[in-house]
């Protein structure tokens, strides 16, 4: 709640995953609806949409968007590759969202 208060457009969770990742995210977002999350720590292409299903509105994504080896070996078609794959993933669950949220509240 400080961190609201100063007047902030989002609100960083970090490390997410370690303090208990989409549950505390849609708890966080239960409390205080008209706060903007962004999880960051523990998102991967396995727990992207959950963070995005509970409720957070922006992923923070790290090593597992920019491997090191990625750039150690001067890949940035397998950077490119990952960053399609979070994409895509954030879009289906942004739309499941929406119906979701369509479905409890007509």
């Amino acid at each position: 709640m400080a961190a609201w208060k100063v007047g902030p457009d989002f609100v960083k969770i970090f490390p997410c995953a370690q303090v208990g990742g989409p549950a505390y995210i849609r708890a966080l977002k239960a409390a205080f609806p008209q706060i903007q999350w962004i999880a960051s720590g523990g998102v991967n292409q396995q727990t992207a949409a959950d963070f995005v299903l509970a409720g957070a509105a922006v992923l923070g994504i790290g090593g597992e968007l920019i491997p090191h080896a990625a750039i150690h070996q001067r890949q940035g078609h397998w950077i490119g590759e990952l960053a399609h794959r979070f994409l895509q993933i954030v879009k289906e669950a942004r739309s499941l969202r929406a119906l979701n949220e369509k479905q409890t509240h007509p």
